[in-house]
């Protein structure tokens, strides 16, 4: 094993503070859909706009430094070795396989995280953005002719990608429990250090 310094201190920054807001949205959210009560609904809903707006000037801080620092070729999708990943999470894991994919400060993403943090960049992130802006300003859209939806699909179209966020989040959680040990992905993300395996 040899230690590589992967990742950054704003990587490292973004990626626990975009956790937490997503995660805090999701319980504020649910609680605005009237699943529980923890807050009572008007203060959920304020402060889950606060964090809306908290996560959305993160973004696009993040936005810019992907791009600024040149950490946007990260996410380019490749099928190189795609099948051989995705064998390797459905069969190769169980039986005690080596990862198909070599992290390296320039690939570390494996072909499927490329695409799926692609898809959340341009599908689930946009879809949220837009319709939970939507609902927020409906009234004022809606009477300055800007939009001409009901509010109901809006609705409907921002507890969906909330949903696909969730299933991201679970998904995201059980994944960082499958490196050499359950915790070096999740150390790692604090330290910065991961350990590879050398050849």
């Amino acid at each position: 094993m040899t230690r590589v310094y992967l990742f950054k201190r704003f990587e490292r920054f973004w990626h626990w503070s975009q956790a937490a807001l997503i995660l805090f949205m999701l319980v504020t959210g649910f609680e605005v859909h009237g699943t529980y009560r923890l807050f009572g609904w008007e203060k959920a809903g304020n402060l889950h706009t606060t964090a809306a707006w908290t996560l959305i000037a993160l973004w696009l801080f993040a936005i810019f430094w992907h791009f600024t620092t040149g950490e946007w070729k990260q996410y380019i999708p490749t099928t190189k070795n795609m099948i051989a990943v995705a064998r390797y999470y459905s069969v190769g894991i169980f039986t005690g396989e080596p990862h198909p994919h070599r992290v390296t400060q320039l690939a570390k993403h494996n072909p499927l995280q490329r695409v799926t943090y692609l898809i959340i960049k341009l599908l689930i992130n946009p879809l949220l953005w837009v319709s939970g802006l939507a609902y927020l300003y409906y009234a004022e859209l809606t009477r300055g002719g800007m939009l001409q939806l009901p509010l109901q699909p809006i609705a409907l179209a921002h507890t969906a990608a909330a949903f696909m966020m969730l299933i991201f989040v679970i998904s995201h959680i059980y994944l960082s429990t499958t490196g050499h040990t359950p915790l070096a992905h999740i150390k790692a993300m604090i330290t910065g250090w991961e350990k590879i395996e050398q050849e």
